[in-house]
């Protein structure tokens, strides 16, 4: 039977499919309704945030000489700290037992240990609170099927890395308990403090990730800034290798030292550079030539920082330009602070704000980058977001 002619004055979509049945959504657009991008964001910051005083209360630490004082590693009993007075004299004895309080502090009263001892103990308390936080969470979020697709690797790799953590932090200590040793071996507390950054970093990113919906951000990926998130990198890799030799001057003292301004004992390199045997021992163990390589990195980062600024601020969006402004103040802060830091004879007060800086720096380069790579979406009336 012949299909009756249309007429031209006929609403389109009269017959046809039912317009008023839903729209049948792509994978994406049904993938960001499901999970719980919000709470586990809020989740990732307060671990953000323990992270954050975890590198804070470790660098006390070690400004007191604290880290020996616990020598052995319990994860699950170390958990108890002594209870009574036989328990207190048995960790003193076994403190009393290594180089450190034999060639540095013999003679140090129990009361005097005791302080020491609740330093190293709430610095590992703190570590297993912060895996404690990570596996509720992590377990809450799997069994409730909350997680968005693509996320559960990312969020148990956290927990990995923390773990490994943990390890790290006694392979490090056990390094201070050899033969010889007044402290542990600052390449160990490189790795350690270095892995501490990497965590933090990427608890960051996840959380700058996680503020936006997956399709704006594979629309801003296409709008991706690539020169200034390539240089945005650079400053990144460099911030991170001046994280590891400041570790390195920690983990020696160095910062205790030499503490004239620009030159290093009145001439441009310090006495001695490579005075150690074998050579490579330089690089990790002689103060001057560690100091140095602080120094030269810090100037080079500044270089490469103001050169990122320069870049971003010719930005066509604000949000961006603004993060590469933060970038380039928060690192004259730094050079200033570290300067200053260093002119004083590194006091505790100077140095652990010299680090908590370089968590709000290496935090910040994070975001210029991230900014760079999904720039946000602005309108003219709005300017930016």
């Amino acid at each position: 039977m012949a299909q009756k002619p249309r007429s031209i004055f006929e609403e389109v979509g009269t017959e046809g499919p039912d317009r008023t049945a839903p729209r049948q959504t792509g994978v994406i657009d049904r993938a960001a309704r499901t999970g719980a991008r919000g709470a586990i964001r809020v989740w990732l910051m307060v671990l953000f945030a323990l992270v954050v005083v975890m590198i804070a209360v470790g660098g006390l630490t070690r400004l007191t000489d604290s880290g020996l004082s616990i020598t052995e590693w319990a994860p699950v009993s170390g958990a108890i700290p002594p209870m009574n007075a036989e328990d207190w004299q048995r960790e003193f004895d076994a403190y009393r037992q290594i180089p450190e309080y034999q060639l540095q502090n013999r003679g140090m009263s129990l009361a005097e240990f005791k302080v020491i001892y609740w330093w190293e103990w709430g610095h590992r308390q703190l570590g297993r609170f912060i895996g404690l936080v990570w596996a509720v969470g992590f377990l809450f979020f799997l069994v409730a099927r909350k997680i968005p697709p693509g996320w559960t690797g990312r969020l148990l790799g956290l927990g990995v890395l923390g773990g490994l953590q943990g390890a790290i932090g006694w392979w490090m200590v056990a390094s201070g308990l050899a033969p010889g040793m007044l402290d542990v071996a600052s390449y160990r507390l490189a790795i350690h403090l270095g892995l501490a950054f990497v965590i933090l970093g990427l608890l960051a990113w996840y959380i700058f990730r996680l503020g936006r919906a997956q399709t704006e951000l594979l629309q801003a990926q296409r709008a991706r800034e690539r020169g200034r998130w390539g240089i945005a990198t650079g400053v990144m890799h460099l911030a991170f290798l001046q994280i590891l030799l400041g570790a390195l001057v920690a983990g020696i003292d160095a910062g205790r030292n030499y503490t004239d301004w620009p030159l290093m004992a009145g001439g441009i390199l310090p006495p001695g550079p490579l005075a150690l045997e074998p050579v490579w021992r330089n690089f990790f163990e002689n103060d001057g030539l560690v100091q140095f390589m602080h120094r030269i990195a810090g100037y080079l980062l500044l270089i490469l920082g103001l050169a990122a600024w320069a870049v971003g601020r010719r930005s066509v969006h604000r949000a961006t330009r603004r993060a590469f402004g933060d970038v380039a103040a928060l690192m004259l802060v730094q050079v200033v602070l570290g300067i200053v830091t260093v002119m004083n004879s590194a006091p505790w007060q100077l140095a652990i704000l010299h680090q908590v800086t370089a968590v709000a720096l290496w935090v910040a380069i994070l975001r210029a980058r991230f900014l760079a790579g999904y720039p946000w979406a602005e309108s003219v009336r709005s300017g930016a977001r």
